[in-house]
């Protein structure tokens, strides 16, 4: 697909200003550049950032509102969805905090060059979460391409508090990962069919408990 109607799609989406198009342009430019030694998307999606990545993030800003003060985007890896949703928040003026997890020191940096490239209030933390010791608090927890559905509940259960949501996107194996799920745990939760796939989804989970 065309890069201009790429950027036309997530617009017709997520709609923002030119400024944070801008933005998105010089994280685009950026990612590319770092790609190849940081491994940071797949050579299948290089010339579908705005879609594949971009869109994709950007649209879980819809469970995200002015009442949500802080959020935390574990394993970030190249900063989806946690950076997207910080440059989307900015552009709606929700006044929300985010932290990205990664384990990875040169991903890291490089998600630090971009928060500073584009004036974020984002902090990033270089850990290993599933081997972090200290509980996290946050209002929202999200996840995208981290671990499989079972890992994430396993650790969100034991070192999480105080949280409201949970957002995780899931593929094509998500039904059968939250069938498998259901096995171990109640768990209350929202879905919606992602804008970007028909196989994939957002799930918004509002409470955890182990049966």
């Amino acid at each position: 697909m065309d890069k201009f109607v790429q950027i036309d799609t997530f617009n017709r989406f997520i709609r923002v200003s030119r400024e944070t198009i801008r933005s998105l342009n010089k994280y685009e430019d950026m990612l590319i550049k770092a790609n190849n030694k940081l491994n940071l998307v797949g050579n299948s999606t290089i010339d579908q950032i705005w879609i594949r990545h971009f869109l994709d993030s950007a649209q879980a800003i819809d469970f995200i509102d002015k009442n949500c003060k802080n959020l935390i985007d574990l394993g970030s890896g190249a900063g989806f969805p946690g950076l997207i949703l910080a440059i989307t928040a900015k552009d709606r003026k929700i006044p929300i905090k985010i932290q990205l997890i990664e384990k990875s020191p040169k991903k890291t940096k490089f998600l630090e060059e971009i928060i500073k490239q584009l004036n974020l209030n984002v902090k990033v933390l270089n850990q290993n979460v599933l081997e972090q010791q200290n509980k996290f608090m946050s209002d929202v927890f999200v996840s995208r391409a981290f671990k499989p559905l079972k890992t994430i509940l396993e650790l969100m259960h034991n070192k999480a508090e105080n949280w409201k949501k949970i957002l995780i996107f899931l593929g094509k194996t998500g039904q059968d990962e939250l069938l498998q799920a259901s096995k171990s745990w109640d768990i209350k939760y929202k879905q919606r069919v992602s804008v970007t796939s028909s196989d994939s989804m957002i799930i918004e989970i509002n409470n955890l408990k182990k049966k």
